[in-house]
């Protein structure tokens, strides 16, 4: 006789995991940059240095929230605020909504995400009561552009 069972639902750390990889790979995309909209090469490996800079932000961000106790609920609340909420979480698939340039602005949406969670986890979880306390916390497990510039 068979017996069917019901599947387990993951895991709390797994669902947060399952969120951080996606937000992972969404920041590895290729930004897509349209050489003719610039005009000369000077312009358009500015371009690229931004983009690049947000990337290794955002993985170090990443980093930063998978070392953390930050949750998987943290995590979803802060897609609700963090850039306008223009990057979304519907539970299995990540969607972002362009503002003017897809390239310049998809990574700086992970990177508020992940800063947004981090920042109610210093607040919540690690008992930073003052906005200087959570950046004093960040500037401790971030390198000091990161900080400065994401809790600010």
């Amino acid at each position: 006789m068979h017996t069917q069972t019901a599947a387990a639902a993951p895991s709390p750390r797994a669902a947060r995991d399952h969120l951080l990889g996606e937000l992972a790979a969404f920041a590895a995309s290729r930004p897509r940059l349209e050489y003719g909209n610039y005009g000369d090469r000077a312009s358009y490996r500015a371009e690229v240095r931004g983009i690049t800079r947000d990337l290794h932000h955002a993985r170090a961000l990443l980093a930063a929230v998978r070392l953390s106790g930050v949750t998987e609920a943290q995590l979803v609340t802060a897609f609700r605020g963090a850039f306008s909420g223009r990057l979304s979480w519907d539970g299995s698939r990540l969607d972002y909504c362009t503002g003017q340039y897809y390239p310049t602005e998809y990574r700086k949406a992970v990177c508020a995400v992940l800063a947004s969670a981090l920042w109610a986890y210093y607040r919540e979880d690690c008992l930073c009561d003052t906005g200087d306390k959570i950046r004093a916390a960040a500037r401790r497990a971030l390198p000091r552009a990161i900080a400065t510039r994401w809790f600010n």
